[in-house]
């Protein structure tokens, strides 16, 4: 069974759009149209970010251009999303609408530094490519003195990613011959690194990054940076002194997404968690905008690549069936993993299954040689396979 001129509208050109764009397009036909509307001129794969920060990376080896999709023969429109009605599975772009017959959200989070009073004149905040580069420069000029590596505020996407940061950071003072000259230490306003993940994996990154004589300080929620005395101010009372910041900022769900009504409780898209389908017949939600609550311990799934990754397959499989009545539909099972660079030319390797009863299985393998290498190389595979 086949209908013509059915059209998938994908909205945001990240890790769940791009592959969900790229499926659709491999197993529908050319009778079928798949648009992917993305406001960026180039996708940026965002773990390298990391490396970029201590200068292992440079922006163009790290970033492709979203307009390369149009060879896969994806419709890719550039520009800003006026608005967005979940209702009729359209929005305006560039003062022209489109509208589809199923309509994948994978907008990610919007990023919030000015929602902490100070916070993004004092620091870097790395989770952006500008903001990683001016961290790499300000490295360079900074030679002893307190680094601070602070998350501001949960959630926030990619859960290993302070961790990793300050870890790296720890191993840049190292290489640099600084090493006894710095203090290293993480704020976090989590209970304890990666907490989603377990006591078991939560005890054991720990336990990784204080070996490296970084302070962890958790449960410390950010209400104000001073940018001239170079202190943040916590809401358990206690401050923090810094000579270079390093910072993740508030997330919340991008404003056309709230002004959409599409939001819950949460703060984020309410989807069901193994379809993604939201309360709107033919609209989806993946990756870092959607909300999915895990019952057993009364935590949201993290915020991460790899799910936005997998539930961008599923939606992509089900649009598909839907369309061509071919294959059996799928469900997201809550696995994924991840890399957790460490340092030296290490990373270890978290993995399992979040939506397990009566709690995450996740285990974590150690440091290696072999795991830094398995993160290099999808990296570079990531590249070349998508653009």
């Amino acid at each position: 069974m086949s209908v013509a001129g059915k059209t998938v509208l994908i909205l945001g050109g990240g890790f769940g759009g791009i592959v969900a764009a790229s499926r659709l397009r491999r197993q529908l036909s050319g009778e079928h149209r798949v648009i992917l509307v993305e406001r960026e001129a180039a996708h940026v794969f965002a773990p390298s970010l990391l490396w970029l920060m201590i200068g292992e990376r440079t922006p163009d080896a790290i970033s492709r251009p979203i307009a390369a999709l149009a060879k896969r023969g994806i419709e890719v429109v550039r520009g800003d999303i006026g608005k967005i009605d979940p209702a009729r599975r359209a929005v305006s772009v560039n003062g022209r609408e489109l509208a589809g017959d199923y309509m994948i959200v994978a907008l990610g989070a919007e990023l919030a530094p000015e929602s902490v009073p100070g916070l993004a004149t004092a620091g870097h905040n790395f989770y952006t490519l500008a903001g990683a580069e001016s961290l790499r420069d300000a490295r360079l000029k900074f030679n002893k003195g307190r680094v601070v590596v602070l998350v501001s505020a949960m959630p926030f996407k990619c859960p290993g990613a302070p961790n990793e940061a300050a870890m790296l950071l720890e191993y840049d003072c190292r290489r640099r011959g600084i090493r006894s000259e710095v203090s290293v230490d993480l704020y976090t306003a989590e209970p304890g690194p990666m907490p989603v993940a377990g006591q078991a994996v939560s005890t054991a990154l720990r336990q990784m990054i204080e070996s490296k004589g970084i302070g962890y300080h958790p449960n410390h929620a950010v209400t104000a940076v001073d940018p001239a005395q170079r202190r943040i101010l916590f809401a358990n009372g206690a401050s923090a002194d810094f000579d270079l910041l390093a910072y993740i900022p508030p997330h919340r769900a991008p404003q056309l997404v709230r002004d959409a009504g599409m939001c819950g409780e949460s703060g984020w898209v309410p989807v069901d968690r193994e379809t993604l389908a939201t309360k709107f017949p033919g609209v989806f939600a993946i990756g870092d905008v959607a909300g999915i609550m895990l019952t057993a311990i009364g935590k949201p799934l993290p915020k991460a690549g790899v799910f936005a990754h997998y539930e961008g397959e599923v939606v992509a499989h089900n649009i598909v069936h839907a369309i061509t009545g071919k294959g059996a539909p799928q469900r997201f099972t809550g696995d994924g993993e991840c890399f957790l660079e460490a340092g030296d030319g290490r990373a270890g390797f978290g993995s399992g299954n979040f939506y397990a009863e009566p709690a995450p299985q996740i285990k974590l393998k150690p440091p290696s040689i072999l795991m830094h290498l398995g993160k290099v190389f999808y990296e570079k595979y990531w590249l070349w396979s998508r653009f």
